[in-house]
């Protein structure tokens, strides 16, 4: 496609994004709670967030809001555009599914840092941690958008996946907004109905314990390409729409979100009592060790280099086409409120 083509039809795009931003009917203010949605929420993966409203940290900034699960997450994002939800807690690349080059929504505080998902394989198959050529000829389960790093991070480890015949798609029973994705795809691993997942930590540590399946690559914690780690992240968004309109009610939910990284920080057996609350028993009692080993990635900053990252991976897969500023993915004007 010539490039002023291209051009033509990206402007076209992010004008049809505004314009059903401003279509679309609202959730009038005072209309009950506000709504927070998360993609997965038996999960590590986005816990700051649901610990913030079990814990009570949004009450105490004066907000009421409680949690809706939207599986999966490009479905979440286009309920906050379509004014079903107010914020969104999920991976901060697939705001672009509802948002067009950062069109009318922007990120306001990291959950926790780097790409955080797992690639797990069968036990059986004898996977050695790091090798990536298990993949080769199987079948991989991943959520929609999630599986967009694992491509990607799979190409930038010199595998072709046409080629090497390793097959990306959703796991079987992971269907429905309100799947609860990891443990969906550990079950299907037990059932062999995949060869291996790449899911969230409560969903691989449920798969190891069972003996089913086998970490082979962590990636927050130094597994996989360098640049993978700024893929994307666990975040909360907004819209442009409720940050103009009610910036005090943003920053009152950035600072629920620190206070709620900070408390665990230093009470990690507080994440048991959120469990209790919005868990089965068996993963309550697992989230407390998970979030252990995820709390030196406590921390609420977006950092312009992690926005250049994602935005070159996003440019990548092919889901952001222009050089998009680091003001205009992050809500900088909260910045001082990452480390209050």
């Amino acid at each position: 496609m010539p490039i002023p083509v291209l051009e033509s039809v990206i402007v076209i795009g992010a004008a049809i994004a505004i314009l059903l931003m401003l279509l679309i009917p609202r959730r009038k203010p005072g209309a009950g709670p506000m709504k927070l949605a998360v993609p997965d929420l038996i999960s590590n993966s986005y816990f700051p967030a649901a610990a913030a409203v079990a814990l009570g940290f949004f009450k105490r900034e004066g907000l009421d809001v409680e949690l809706e699960l939207v599986f999966p997450v490009d479905e979440a994002y286009r309920a906050m555009r379509d004014g079903r939800v107010d914020f969104v807690a999920g991976s901060a690349h697939s705001a672009l599914a509802a948002f067009p080059e950062w069109q009318g929504a922007k990120l306001l505080c990291a959950q926790a840092q780097g790409m955080y998902w797992f690639l797990v394989m069968r036990a059986d198959l004898g996977a050695a941690h790091g090798d990536l050529g298990i993949v080769r000829g199987r079948r991989i389960g991943a959520a929609p958008w999630v599986e967009m790093g694992l491509r990607r991070l799979l190409i930038e480890a010199g595998l072709d996946l046409e080629r090497d015949g390793v097959t990306i798609k959703p796991v079987p029973g992971a269907s429905g907004a309100t799947v609860n994705f990891g443990l969906t795809a550990a079950k299907a691993l037990e059932d062999g109905k995949i060869d291996g997942f790449w899911a969230n930590g409560m969903g691989t540590e449920v798969a190891v314990r069972r003996g089913v399946g086998t970490v082979v690559l962590d990636v927050r914690r130094g597994d996989g390409p360098k640049p993978c780690f700024n893929y994307t992240m666990a975040s909360m968004a907004a819209t442009d729409r409720l940050i103009e309109s009610t910036p005090d009610t943003v920053a009152a939910a950035i600072r629920a979100i620190v206070k709620t990284q900070a408390a665990l920080r230093a009470d990690p057996e507080r994440a048991t009592e959120v469990g209790r609350k919005l868990f089965p028993p068996a993963e309550a009692a697992l989230i407390a060790a998970l979030i252990r080993r995820d709390l030196p990635y406590y921390d609420a900053a977006i950092s312009p280099e992690f926005v250049a990252g994602m935005n070159q991976f996003a440019r990548d897969i092919g889901i952001l086409h222009g050089e998009v500023p680091y003001d205009r993915v992050v809500a900088t004007r909260f910045a001082p409120l990452w480390h209050s």
